[in-house]
């Protein structure tokens, strides 16, 4: 089975190519395109050039598209990409006005330029659905959680990964089978706990409990604006701030969020860029709001980890993925420092040999440092996959 992934901006089309069947998965192509105007032609000339390099015989012999959708008001899941999910991504545009309306666009020039070919959207807030009503729920008037104010959580795609393969690395294949099987079959029972805190790290960043394969809840809430400071978005902030700058720092509501998704974040504190290897050099040079910065990053990651192990009553794992989480083993061995006590022993030159994915803690740790790097277009596949697989069987 061929399936396009595809990945939309407001200004930027990215694909993966992927053919599943018979226990293979296999990466036939990537590409992308930057400065977009219309997806339209895009699109055509994705579909020409892989029919040119021999992946396609036409857009026909696709069989599905899958779409890593954001946020969509009272829809969640992996669903048929209809209009169903054009009127939930456009209930929440304002939520996420960067990927909302990119991904109504391309999954409408989709529909017009290969109208034979089904096309699936996976949301963001999927892997969330079965999250506890009380890690949801805000204490605000009910009428605001009617109008679908409450914590959602994002992000969904790479965590799904991390419970699967944190699962498999740990040998807790009954785990990793139910994750596997997660949006087909919901929250399904396994004999013996397996408790994982994953941490997304890159340009946005949030922390994940994961309890036998299912999120319990995120550092990240109503929008992708919540939890831990991200590259230029504020992160957690009092809600009395903003009316207090509205009053009293004199600014418009407009302004007050440019800056806060805007000049925020990793860029707010720092005062010298949005990119962590920037922020780096910087405190290396002496830089004391460089060095406050990473502080505020590193403060924040293990105040969320400390909280899931807390909900968990301990962790098995923790596992760090995304660019920063991945690649910097300074910020790994700042979050697990002095946790010796409670079974996470870092391996200090493993860890800063590490390239790709490992073990970061010794072989005697109770509590397992992992960096499992991002796969998430793997991840779309995947559930397309599914989706297309149980849409094909046979009623029972």
């Amino acid at each position: 089975m061929k399936i396009l992934v595809s990945n939309l901006g407001s200004t930027s089309f990215k694909y993966r190519l992927f053919e599943l069947g018979g226990g293979a998965e296999t990466l036939l192509a990537k590409g992308g395109y930057e400065r977009v105007e219309d997806f339209g032609p895009v699109i055509e000339d994705c579909i020409k050039s892989l029919s040119e390099q021999g992946h396609l015989k036409g857009a026909d012999d696709l069989d599905a598209v899958g779409f890593k959708t954001v946020l969509g008001k009272k829809l969640s899941g992996c669903v048929e990409a209809d209009d169903k999910v054009l009127e939930a991504l456009k209930g929440f545009e304002a939520m996420a006005p960067a990927h909302n309306p990119a991904y109504a666009a391309g999954i409408k020039q989709f529909a017009r330029v290969m109208p034979k070919v089904t096309r699936v959207a996976l949301f963001e807030t999927a892997f969330y659905q079965w999250m506890a009503p009380a890690a949801c729920r805000y204490a605000v008037p009910e009428i605001w959680y009617e109008l679908g104010v409450r914590r959602y959580g994002f992000h969904g795609a790479s965590h799904k990964f991390v419970a699967e393969r944190s699962a498999q690395l740990l040998g807790r294949d009954d785990v990793a089978e139910k994750v596997q099987r997660l949006y087909q079959k919901g929250d399904t029972p396994v004999d013996k706990p397996l408790r994982v805190v994953s941490c997304h790290l890159g340009g946005s960043s949030s922390i994940t409990g994961i309890r036998n394969g299912v999120a319990i809840g995120s550092s990240m809430g109503f929008s992708p604006q919540g939890g831990v400071p991200q590259n230029n978005r504020v992160g957690d902030l009092d809600a009395m701030a903003v009316p207090y700058m509205l009053k009293v720092g004199g600014l418009s509501i407009d302004e007050i969020e440019r800056q806060m998704t805007k000049e925020g974040g990793l860029l707010g504190l720092s005062g010298v860029s949005n990119d962590l290897r920037d922020i780096l050099e910087a405190t290396a040079a002496g830089n004391e709001r460089a060095k406050l910065a990473l502080d505020v990053l590193v403060h924040s990651i293990r105040q969320w980890a400390g909280s899931f192990f807390w909900q968990m009553g301990g962790i098995d794992a923790i596992a760090f993925t995304g660019g920063i989480g991945e690649n910097n083993s300074f910020l790994r061995s700042a979050v697990c420092a002095g946790l010796e006590p409670f079974g996470l022993k870092l391996d200090t030159a493993a860890n800063d040999s590490l390239k790709g994915e490992g073990t970061f803690t010794t072989d005697d740790a109770a509590i397992k440092g992992l960096v499992i790097p991002a796969n998430e277009e793997l991840v779309v596949a995947r559930e397309v996959y599914r989706f297309m697989q149980a849409r094909l069987a046979p009623a029972s």
